[in-house]
């Protein structure tokens, strides 16, 4: 891509000195400056930079950090370059950068050097002359090369228009017997110039910008690529999904990890046998926490699970946190099916059983296994806890003394008949809106309580951040929990009409928004069960996940202090190994600016201007009727949490 160039200039090697003389390496990258943190930083713009103008550096959409947390959990070498040449225009930077983000969602290492970004660094000294233009093109395969050979999937977006300079890269990894695949971004030089936002094109076409491609120099089309993306008639996710295929074929990606969901429903075809299976069978009557755990489970939010977990898949949940069959995948909490020593008698050596719910029969539960329900040990682990008063704890210690684990096999999709089952999306469908919505971010937000306008700023200021950095249509997966809350918490119901209103205050953009029901019971876990919340949204598709204050945390029952460190959560999930595909915004603390009259970032040096309204408080004034103060809800939101409210005194 040609552009105005930008500039890293200033104290870079003040700052390198700097490092040294703390005990730390300077951050280097081919092309790239980088914080201390390792996290890219865009350089200052400038009009030229060596002997490259009209150039622009192009920011990552997948960070170092999170880029390195990939490496190595897939087995196999998948070192090989995807070569992406076309006209200016043509799409391969937007093609290279989306494939490096799909191919680290699923766990395979790999980083995109896209051509003006290696112009700001190992390129800088490069103009476009015809020597220099074939320089540039031969230092790059060399470093394609070097990234190909250290395991890495190479992706490089380069006009690259002659066929001797592409053949010559193409020797070079031969050479090192790497696999290389030349992709041809093909798009009509008139498609290109339409969307030359830049105005390059046009320059070109006036005499500005010499020797540019398409216009006063020739671009070769390879003769005989690898592959063909026609990006005037096929959309981003398409082409993606054709090199995937492509690399596929080659053994560069494994099949087993682009199944990104793995539902357990009953093919339609071969529902009436099952039916008459599962009449035939002997059954376990489940409850209705049992039930949705099997929604959840059949609608592929715990994937690659196949149903309820046997000992090994159990026992690797409570003491890693993980599953670790093909590569770390995280799963830090249990989802297991409790029975009664009874019914282990009664139904062991069964090859097979029915799960029943209020006497109809709602799945299947193939080759079980059964192993001890240590219950103290489970609440000890996952709850750090064994307090009975926990309102979920006491739930576990009250449910059978044994286990039961096998592949689950669900008649139809679980339906509540409340009102609110066109809210409850799978992640099948939820992919399949995100990809009508055209959406190229989504960023997911978990609930349990009513939105205040604290929460609809983070959420704001995430949009931002992320049309910032790039993005065009970023959207907000708006996800209460709908499974078993404890009774204290406003009901799903009222929580759907509160936030239905914050819509339609435009406090969150509707258009930008969808607003879904996420089926899992809640466990109040803390930072255990926020990597569940997480890595479940990851599973719809969102690639990016806001942790507020304390997540999934409550009170000790007894001593009424935190039973989870408030900050520990988002710090948990920082850190959280197998949650590659989304990226964690961090909780900035909101509260209420007395001046402003509005919810603002709280800010320690004006702490008098802040008033901290607690849910207690909320709750009192919704109870009495009255308003809080201004800005703090939508009216209309405030106004069903005072209904709610009342009538609960109305029933006492």
């Amino acid at each position: 891509m040609w552009e105005t160039c930008l500039n890293p200039a200033g104290s870079i090697m003040h700052g390198m000195r700097q490092r040294w003389a703390e005990g730390r390496r300077p951050a280097f990258s081919l092309g790239v400056l980088t914080d201390a943190m390792g996290r890219m930083k865009a350089p200052r713009e400038t009009a030229f930079f060596g002997g490259s103008t009209n150039v622009v550096y192009q920011a990552h959409h997948v960070s170092r950090s999170k880029r390195g947390q990939v490496v190595g959990t897939r087995g196999g070498f998948r070192g090989c370059t995807v070569w992406l040449t076309g006209l200016s225009g043509a799409g391969k930077t937007t093609i290279g950068f989306a494939l490096e983000e799909y191919l680290v969602s699923h766990g395979i290492p790999c980083y995109s050097l896209d051509g003006d970004n290696v112009r700001h660094g190992l390129n800088k000294n490069l103009g476009f002359s015809a020597g220099d233009r074939e320089e540039n093109i031969r230092r790059i395969a060399e470093v394609a090369r070097l990234f190909a050979d250290a395991g890495l999937v190479c992706i490089t977006s380069f006009i690259s228009p002659f066929s001797k300079d592409r053949q010559n890269a193409r020797k070079i990894h031969e050479a090192a017997g790497l696999p290389f695949f030349e992709i041809f971004v093909d798009a009509p030089l008139n498609i290109c110039e339409s969307r030359d936002v830049k105005g390059l094109y046009k320059k070109a076409r006036a005499g500005e910008i010499k020797g540019f491609t398409g216009i006063d120099s020739d671009y070769e089309k390879p003769e005989s690529p690898d592959l063909v993306l026609k990006t005037n008639i096929a959309s981003v996710s398409e082409c993606i999904q054709q090199v995937v295929e492509l690399l596929q074929t080659q053994n560069i990606v494994p099949c087993a990890s682009v199944k990104d969901v793995f539902e357990l429903f009953v093919p339609k075809n071969k529902l009436d046998a099952a039916r008459a299976e599962a009449n035939a069978l002997p059954s376990v009557e489940i409850t209705k926490l049992d039930l949705q755990w099997v929604q959840v489970l059949s609608e592929g939010w715990a994937t690659p699970l196949k149903g309820f977990m046997r000992e090994a898949e159990y026992l690797q949940v409570i003491h890693f946190g993980t599953l670790l069959n093909d590569g770390v995948v995280n799963l830090s909490i249990p989802i297991v099916l409790p029975i009664s020593a009874q019914d282990k008698q009664r139904l062991e050596g069964c090859g097979a059983l029915a799960l029943s719910y209020a006497g109809r029969r709602v799945a299947i539960l193939r080759d079980p296994e059964y192993f001890e329900h240590r219950k103290e040990e489970r609440c000890a682990r996952i709850w750090g806890t064994t307090c009975a008063k926990h309102p979920h704890v006491k739930m576990v210690m009250e449910s059978g003394d044994w286990l039961v684990g096998g592949d689950l096999v669900v008649l139809e999709k679980i339906c509540w008949n409340d009102g609110l089952d066109q809210y409850r999306l799978t992640p099948l469908e939820l992919k399949q809106k995100f990809t009508e919505m055209n959406a190229d971010a989504v960023f997911a937000f978990q609930l349990r309580n009513p939105v205040h306008n604290g929460h609809a700023l983070l959420m704001q200021d995430t949009r931002r951040q992320l049309l910032q950095r790039g993005y065009k249509n970023p959207v907000l997966l708006l996800h209460p929990l709908g499974g078993w809350t404890k009774d204290d918490d406003v009901p799903l119901e009222w929580r759907m009409k509160q936030h239905a209103a914050v819509l339609e205050e435009h406090v969150l953009d509707p258009k930008s928004t969808v607003v879904a029901i996420f089926p899992s019971p809640m466990l109040y876990a803390g930072p255990t069960e926020v990597q569940w919340h997480c890595r479940a949204r990851m599973i719809a598709g969102a690639n990016f996940y806001i942790v507020g204050r304390d997540p999934a945390g409550m009170p000790h029952p007894e001593t009424k202090k935190d039973l989870y460190e408030p900050t520990q959560g988002g710090k948990v999930l920082s850190m959280a190994p197998g949650l590659t595909s989304v990226e964690i915004i961090p909780f900035r603390v909101a509260a209420y600016n007395k001046v402003k009259r509005a919810m603002d970032f709280y800010d320690p040096k004006r702490h008098d201007d802040f008033d901290f309204i607690s849910g207690t408080r909320m709750r009192k004034l919704a109870r009495e009727g009255e308003n809080p103060p201004d800005g703090f809800m939508a009216p209309k939101a405030w106004k069903v949490l005072t209904e709610y409210y009342q009538s609960l005194e109305k029933k006492n």
